[in-house]
């Protein structure tokens, strides 16, 4: 599959998204475009990915979920055919295997409690942690990882497919 997108614009539309949206829809939202992915109504997939899901700390980061819910939505396809379908989901559960252990190696965590260390309960050090830049600049470099990833897995399969 050819991407719509060049890995340096991906990197730049998610550094915008991140100054007003969360991790999950900001990954989201950009490989769709870059997988030519045009349903509006896919994108309320990610909405939940904020502060773990839906606050809900101990949960995966946004990046991590909206990475994996990217790569189902790259590998689908008709379910006519049960043997393609089949090996499709085997494919992406393989790839989203590999992106998660990978994000777990670079930043030592996947929950957004375990990446961040600020309890998103707690207002104080919320706005604490805001005010320090601290969520920005280690959020900011989950969701580049994400797309650097995505991107990266999309390379492999082409070279792999000839295309």
């Amino acid at each position: 599959m050819k991407l719509k997108l060049s890995l340096q614009e991906a990197k730049d539309q998610v550094a915008k998204r991140l100054m007003k949206e969360h991790c999950g829809p900001s990954v989201l939202k950009v490989m769709c475009q870059a997988y030519g992915i045009k349903d509006k109504d896919v994108l309320w997939a990610g909405t939940v990915f904020r502060g773990g899901i839906g606050g809900m700390q101990e949960a995966p980061c946004g990046a991590v979920s909206g990475a994996a819910i990217a790569l189902g939505l790259r590998h689908r396809c008709s379910l006519q055919n049960k043997a393609e379908a089949e090996k499709a989901a085997q494919t992406a559960c393989e790839e989203a295997a590999k992106y998660v252990k990978s994000f777990k190696k670079k930043f030592g965590a996947i929950t957004c409690i375990g990446l961040l260390g600020v309890d998103f309960s707690d207002e104080a050090a919320v706005k604490k942690a805001r005010e320090k830049g601290l969520l920005n600049g280690k959020c900011e470099k989950h969701v580049q990882f994400a797309i650097e990833k995505l991107f990266e897995l999309e390379e492999k399969r082409n070279r792999s497919t000839g295309k």
